[in-house]
């Protein structure tokens, strides 16, 4: 019998632009703040004075949130906006520096900022700049991890961050100054370096993803001309890394080939697994606390959670999809676990008042009293770029009716804008939401999935399994994520029930892992 898994919608925020790039701080104290980065591409006038193309102009604005559980109607209140150039990543530092929480943004002039929290108070706290990098001329910064993903104290505090030239960029910061310092860059990648990201077991590895469908490990040790491996087992570009805080040896990439990777690091040549999760894997985020429970933001398919327990204790080759919150009409790009501790199931009361920002939103209740997210929509005429940030999204204003799903259209290269794309790397970016493969789930909802089997011999502690009651408490946990397109920041809950060993008997099918029912 399959363990049971619920999502419900407890806010939703207009961004005004293409939301991207979200995360909870981690920093103990400050768990409620939650900081939204957004991009949008502005057109340049079809001719300058001199009758050639202008340059595309790309602007963002940095939302810091504070969420508020005493507030069920509308938990996240906005406090602070700050307007400033693109941004495509954000990551706060695990622990303070200087005494106060720290945050990177990597953005689209080619820097990465840094910024401190001030204040006392939860509700009007701020972020201020406090120093930033230039990574070099005519590139976008596209990532950046920390080295205290173990939330780890004392260790010297390093910066990686790739960019749009291939290039890998590693920075030491100083607590006493604070300041940043250089240590060295390197071209890692023939095309886009989507993604960097640090072993957090030993700090002195990182390991990068390019648009080349490569995947490498670096020791910094060492000449950064040689990799210390590179793994083709990817088909298309690598987007997405991040080493599991909890279990050594356990990393967890994405690609725009559609497929979630776990690898145990000491043996790079085959994946532990690989899950088909049906959509370009932007972001993943393992669980600050469940040790086997992976975040996977999958552009066309929305946001997906995976359990994978089968696969570190069973060697099952492949994770089961424990949930779905499906999006349509948009890309799922930003996605972050909140450490709060949720309280237990909402009430009726809590539950209606998944609160909307704008008079267009409507609030519908499913047949088992579930609340139904749906949101008024508009055409949109997609012109693709490029997988990153380089969308141009014209909305039809005129247009009465909901949006009809739409294949995504080729447009012609925008003067200025680097190629981020080429050739077959198309291939799994181009087909929206609604592309014709995906027509049967045109209604826009939130739906969640069924988890299958609990591997035998694996707990929530990493322990032996033990009889539990129905009444055991659930695997609760507040998730922020945003998307292109409908320029909209979710905040949901997903709910795990726990069964005991005798409800997971028996054998399940592939099929019946990834059951999805919307509420």
């Amino acid at each position: 019998m399959a363990a049971p898994c619920r999502t419900r919608t407890l806010q939703v925020v207009d961004t005004e632009f293409s939301a991207d790039a979200v995360e909870w701080c981690p920093v103990e104290g400050w768990h409620s703040i939650l900081a939204c980065g957004t991009y949008h591409l502005r057109p340049p006038a079809a001719t300058d004075a001199r009758g050639s193309n202008g340059a595309c102009d790309r602007t963002g604005r940095l939302y810091l949130y504070h969420y508020n559980e005493e507030q069920p109607y509308i938990p996240l209140t906005e406090i602070q906006r700050i307007d400033t150039a693109a941004i495509l990543d954000i990551k706060w530092c695990h622990v303070p520096v200087a005494e106060h929480p720290m945050v990177g943004i990597a953005n689209s002039t080619g820097a990465v900022e840094f910024c401190h929290l001030t204040g006392s108070e939860k509700n009007s706290c701020m972020l201020e700049p406090c120093f930033r990098v230039d990574l070099g001329a005519q590139r976008l910064a596209l990532s950046l991890d920390w080295s205290t993903g173990r939330e780890q104290c004392g260790c010297p505090l390093r910066v990686i961050s790739s960019d749009s030239e291939g290039k890998l960029n590693l920075f030491s910061v100083d607590e006493s100054a604070p300041s940043v310092h250089v240590l060295n860059q390197w071209e890692a990648h023939k095309f886009e370096a989507w993604i960097a990201a640090f072993n957090y077991w030993d700090t002195d590895i990182v390991y990068s993803g390019g648009d080349d469908s490569l995947l490498k490990g670096w020791d910094t040790r060492c000449s950064p001309e040689t990799p210390v491996f590179t793994s083709r087992r990817h088909s298309m570009g690598v987007c997405s890394i991040q080493c599991s805080p909890h279990r050594e040896n356990l990393l967890a990439t994405g690609s725009y080939d559609e497929h979630v990777l776990l690898w145990d690091t000491r043996n790079m040549k085959q994946p532990l697994a690989d899950t088909h999760v049906e959509g370009g894997v932007w972001r993943l985020k393992w669980h600050p606390t469940c040790d086997f429970v992976l975040l996977a933001a999958c552009m066309q398919s929305g946001f997906k959670i995976l359990d994978c327990r089968g696969s570190m204790a069973e060697n099952m080759e492949e994770c089961i999809i424990l949930s779905s919150y499906v999006l349509h009409n948009s890309l799922a790009y930003g996605a972050d676990w909140s450490r709060l501790c949720p309280r237990d199931s909402l009430t009726a009361a809590q539950d209606s008042a998944g609160a909307c920002q704008s008079s267009e939103e409507l609030l519908g209740r499913s047949e088992q009293g579930d609340e139904r997210l749906n949101l008024q929509v508009q055409n949109l005429k997609i012109m693709y770029e490029s997988p990153t940030a380089t969308f141009d999204v014209i909305l039809d204003e005129e247009s009465e009716g909901p949006a009809l799903p739409l294949k995504a259209e080729r447009a012609p290269k925008l003067s200025g804008d680097p190629d981020l794309v080429r050739g077959a790397d198309l291939k799994g970016s181009l087909d929206l939401a609604g592309g014709p493969d995906r027509g049967e789930h045109a209604e826009s909802a939130s739906s969640s999935g069924l988890g299958a089997k609990r591997p035998k011999g694996m707990g929530l502690d990493g322990s032996g399994d033990s009889a539990r009651s129905p009444d055991s408490p659930k695997e609760m946990s507040i998730v922020a994520t945003c998307s292109f397109y409908d320029n909209i920041l979710h905040v949901w809950k997903w709910e795990m029930s726990l069964v005991s060993p005798s409800e997971t008997s028996g054998t399940t099918s592939p099929s019946e892992r990834t059951a999805e029912s919307s509420h």
